[in-house]
Order: C-alpha cells, then structure tokens, then sequence
C-alpha cells in the first residue's frame, strides 16, 4: 500500500504533473524545466525528488549537470501503469499544449547553456 500512495501524491500537485508531461517529450535539466513552469529552481527539485522517490522519474549525471527523463517503470508496478495511462491522458489539455509550445525556445537555450 505505501508504494501506491506514494505514486499517487507525487500526483497530487498540477506541477508535477505537467512535469511529467514535459519529460514525455525528452529529457530535461531543471533550468529547463525552471523556466517553462517560471517556478523557482528548489520548486522544481523538491518536486523531482518526489518524482523520483515514486518511480516516476529517474536521472543522470552529466558531468555537472543532471538530466531527467521518465522512468521505464520497472521499479514500481504502480509508476509503470500510471506513465502508461499519462501518455495518452491530458495531451489536449490547453495547459500541456502551452507548456509544449515553450519546448523550442528552451531547447536553444539548453544548446547554448551547455556549450558555455
């Protein structure tokens, strides 16, 4: 019972849903993510460590930076059904469509960001 709660309250804040949506679509930095939501950067940590405690998200290291993606689920029956589901729930969603059309400009960003 404790692994499905904890899945479901990673779930029960709007931000890390949109979260999870963002990382369907590649891998990100918390900068990155940062900038999308315009929450402030430990916001966005604390809410990927709950990803990430839950199964939903996991990470690597890149020298010193830290890319997100989804998890593959294997840790968590629960996270694997719920990303599952997440693919095809709240894609039409004028929240996710208007976090989908910030990608672009962050993805330059991250181009030059990297290089610096």
């Amino acid at each position: 019972m404790k692994e499905f709660v904890k899945v479901t309250k990673a779930l029960s804040e709007p931000n890390r849903v949109k979260i999870l949506k963002l990382l369907q679509r590649r891998s990100m930095y918390v900068f990155e993510i940062q900038e999308i939501l315009s929450i402030a950067q430990a916001t966005v940590s604390s809410h990927l460590k709950l990803l990430t405690d839950a199964g939903l998200v996991v990470y690597q290291k890149d020298g010193l930076w830290v890319s997100y993606r989804l998890a593959d689920g294997s840790s968590s029956p629960y996270a694997a059904s719920i990303l599952g589901h997440l693919k095809h729930w709240l894609e039409n969603s004028p929240d996710v469509l208007e976090l989908a059309a910030r990608l672009p400009a962050v993805q330059q960003k991250r181009a030059v960001q990297k290089s610096a």
